[in-house]
C-alpha cells in the first residue's frame, strides 16, 4: 500500500521587519513559563530565572530593586536619577493556581479552582507545593496527582452526559491515588494543608502550525519574557535620556497588587503593562458579542480607552509605522484588566497604556501563542523607547511633553 503523505502547512510570508530581527530564545521562554510561581510565591520566576538573566547582560551602572512584601523585581537603567523621565514596563510573574481547600477521610483533596473554568481541569496532571511539617518555610513539590470531579461517566447525572449541566467549582478535587486505611492522616503527614498552591504541569511545546506554541501559563510568563528581551536588546546600546524600569510584578491575577505597590514606590512618569490578550477572531461562541478583531500572527495589541494615554499610544504607533512593525488596536472601557492600571490604583500620575499578544485558550493548560506577535511587541517597544530617547533634538522626552501632549478635540477640523 502507498504510504500516506504528511499534511503540508504553508509557511506564512515574513515581513521585512521580522527578517531583520533576532528570534526570541524559545528555550529561555520555556524556562520562564515553566518556573513554579503561583500567586504569592513568585520568586521562582523573578529571583530564580529573571534576576540571574538580567545580571548576565546589565551594565554595571544599572541596578535591581527588590521589595519587602512581594517577590517582584525592577531592573533600573539609571538608579537614583529621579530627575530623568522614567518609563516602567511591567510583566507579572504570578500564575493562576488552585489551592487545597479540605482534606477528606477517603483521601480526596478538595480544591479552590480560583480563575480556572472547572471543566478545563479534569484529568490534568498538576504539581502541589507544601511545607515540610517540621520545617515551616521549607517547601517541597508533590507530583503525580490529577484534578478530578466525577470520577467516571458512570457516576454522572444524565444532564452532565449530554452537556446540559456542567461542573461546579466545589466538585473539583486533587487525586493523589491514596488508598487503604487512614488516607487523611497520610496526606496530612505530608504537610499538605489548606491554602497550599497547585499548578498545572505542562511546559510549552512548538505547535503544529508554523511559529505557534502552546502550553500552560503564557499568562503571564510571556509578558515577563517580553520585558526581559527588551532590556537585553537595549542594554547593548543604552538609552541616554530615558530611565527605563524593567519590572517583574506579582499578585496581578488577584487584583494587580504587586504592580500597584511597585509603581507607588518608584512613581514612573510612563507606565506600560505587558500582558497576554485574546485572539477574538478564533474565540468560539462569541460572535453575538461583536468583539473587535484581534488575531494571532497579526502583531501585538495596543489598547485604547480606560486610563490609556492617547499621547503615549500615538508615540508607539509612530515608532511601529516607521519601522513597519505590525500592531492591532484593542479597546477597553473602565479597566484595561492589566498592570497598566497600576499607577491609577496607586494614586500616582503616570501616562499609561497596555500592550499584549493575542493568545487562544487563556487560563487553560493549552494556551496558544504566535512568535511573530511576541517579536512585534518586543521590537515595537524597543523602537518606541529609542524614539523617546531622541525626542526634543536628542534631549529625550520630557514630563512637559506628557503634560502638554493631551489631544484637544476642541481644536480639530470638521470633515
Amino acid at each position: 500500500m502507498p504510504t500516506k503523505k504528511k499534511p503540508v502547512v504553508k509557511k506564512s510570508a515574513k515581513g521585512a521587519w521580522e527578517k531583520s530581527m533576532p528570534k526570541p530564545q524559545f528555550e529561555f521562554m520555556r524556562e520562564i513559563l515553566d518556573a513554579p510561581s503561583p500567586i504569592g510565591i513568585e520568586a521562582a520566576m523573578s529571583y530564580g530565572v529573571l534576576k540571574p538573566y538580567f545580571e548576565k547582560f546589565m551594565p554595571k551602572s544599572w541596578g535591581i530593586h527588590q521589595f519587602k512584601g512581594n517577590a517582584g523585581i525592577v531592573l533600573d537603567t539609571h538608579p537614583g536619577k529621579d530627575d530623568m523621565t522614567s518609563v516602567m514596563i511591567i510583566g507579572h510573574a504570578d500564575k493562576i493556581r488552585m489551592q487545597v481547600r479540605k482534606i477528606d477521610t477517603d483521601g480526596k483533596i478538595w480544591i479552590n479552582t480560583d480563575s480556572f473554568l472547572p471543566c478545563t481541569l479534569v484529568g490534568h496532571e498538576v504539581k502541589l507545593f507544601s511545607q515540610q511539617p517540621d520545617k515551616p518555610g521549607t517547601f517541597r513539590c508533590i507530583e503525580g496527582g490529577t484534578i478530578e470531579a466525577l470520577g467516571a461517566i458512570h457516576f454522572s447525572e444524565p444532564a452532565q452526559r449530554t452537556g446540559a449541566k456542567g461542573l461546579k467549582p466545589e466538585m473539583m478535587y486533587l487525586e493523589l491515588q491514596m488508598h487503604g486505611e487512614n488516607c487523611k492522616e497520610k496526606i496530612e503527614a505530608l504537610g499538605i494543608r489548606p491554602g497550599d498552591p497547585i499548578i498545572l504541569d505542562r511546559p510549552i511545546k512548538r505547535g503544529f502550525s508554523e511559529d505557534s506554541f502552546y502550553g500552560a501559563y503564557l499568562d503571564n510568563g510571556l509578558g515577563c519574557f517580553v520585558v526581559a528581551e527588551i532590556a537585553k536588546i537595549l542594554a547593548k546600546s543604552p538609552l541616554k535620556n530615558v530611565r527605563v524600569l524593567y519590572t517583574i510584578a506579582t499578585h496581578e491575577e488577584i487584583g494587580r497588587f504587586g504592580a500597584t505597590a511597585i509603581a507607588g514606590e518608584l512613581k514612573p512618569d510612563i507606565l506600560i503593562g505587558s500582558d497576554v490578550n485574546h485572539d477574538y477572531d478564533a474565540a468560539p461562541g462569541i460572535g453575538a458579542k461583536r468583539m473587535n478583531s484581534l488575531a494571532m500572527g497579526k502583531g501585538f495589541t495596543l489598547t485604547n480607552g480606560a486610563i490609556t494615554s492617547a499621547y503615549l499610544n500615538s508615540l508607539i504607533e509612530q515608532a511601529c509605522l516607521k519601522n513597519n512593525i505590525p500592531y492591532q488596536i484593542d479597546f477597553a472601557g473602565r479597566d484595561t484588566g492589566t498592570d497598566a492600571m497600576a499607577a491609577s490604583l496607586a494614586g500616582i500620575d503616570s501616562a499609561a497604556t497596555s500592550i499584549g499578544f493575542p493568545i487562544r485558550n487563556m487560563h487553560t493548560i493549552s494556551e496558544t501563542g504566535h512568535t511573530a506577535d511576541v517579536l512585534a511587541a518586543i521590537h515595537g517597544m524597543v523602537e518606541t523607547f529609542k524614539l523617546m530617547d531622541k525626542m526634543n533634538r536628542g534631549k529625550g522626552i520630557s514630563r512637559d511633553d506628557l503634560k502638554d501632549g493631551h489631544p484637544r478635540l476642541d481644536e480639530v477640523k470638521t470633515v
